[in-house]
């Protein structure tokens, strides 16, 4: 049987209906293992870059969980921008947290080796090329800075991507539960995710399957590759 092929979805969520939809859903499990493992595998100070921040809950469980850490996070949606502001009020964290609109596809006019980490959430599998975006983020990271992508992981089969949808989603409404279920069919193979960081100077070996639905690249730019 052949594997499930690459099915996109809209590179980004710029309706306000589908931002708030997105932000409602509960994220917060996912966004504490995404902050933990961060913080316990490696270098994360100084100023960082979070690049598709959606409605900027990681740069907020960040910089709860880390004392000095600021972050600017950065996404193409203006709604989901419109969200984050609300929520970095909320937090108090308007000082630690900077909003800007960007394509993470097209930066080229940044300054380069800004960040001392750039990190990202279920961007890639948004985006027809996602290469573009890695490559940016290795441009933007400083010699000896830290990357740390993780994104959802693609099935080989249709009954699998059901499944996931039922056990980590199915108590969400149905059109939540159908934005999870086109994520996972736009998402990229492990093999796939391993060709992005060759592409890119980067060990493949840094990349690996970190839950039954993600995929998880951890490495320190400017080190030599496999």
């Amino acid at each position: 049987m052949e594997p499930l092929p690459r099915t996109l979805e809209p590179e980004f969520m710029d309706d306000p209906h589908e931002a708030t939809l997105y932000d409602q859903m509960d994220h917060a499990a996912v966004n504490r293992a995404f902050v933990a493992e961060l913080l316990a595998d490696g270098p994360c100070d100084g100023l960082g870059l979070d690049l598709g921040t959606g409605t900027a809950l990681i740069p907020i469980e960040l910089c709860r969980q880390h004392p000095s850490v600021r972050v600017l996070a950065v996404d193409m949606a203006a709604s989901m921008l419109d969200l984050a502001r609300i929520n970095v009020e909320l937090a108090r964290l308007q000082q630690r947290i900077q909003l800007a609109q960007a394509d993470a596809k097209s930066m080229a006019g940044w300054t380069p080796a800004r960040f001392d980490f750039v990190i990202s959430n279920s961007l890639l599998h948004h985006l027809a090329d996602p290469l573009t975006a890695l490559r940016a983020a290795c441009m933007l990271v400083k010699p000896g800075g830290r990357l740390f992508f993780r994104d959802l992981l693609r099935p080989d089969q249709l009954e699998t991507v059901e499944s996931l949808v039922q056990q980590h989603c199915g108590d969400e409404p149905d059109a939540a539960q159908q934005l999870f279920r086109q994520s996972l069919h736009a998402a990229l193979r492990l093999d796939e995710a391993r060709r992005l960081a060759v592409d890119c100077g980067l060990d493949p070996n840094d990349l690996r399957q970190s839950s039954d639905r993600h995929w998880t690249l951890d490495t320190i730019c400017g080190k030599p590759s496999a």
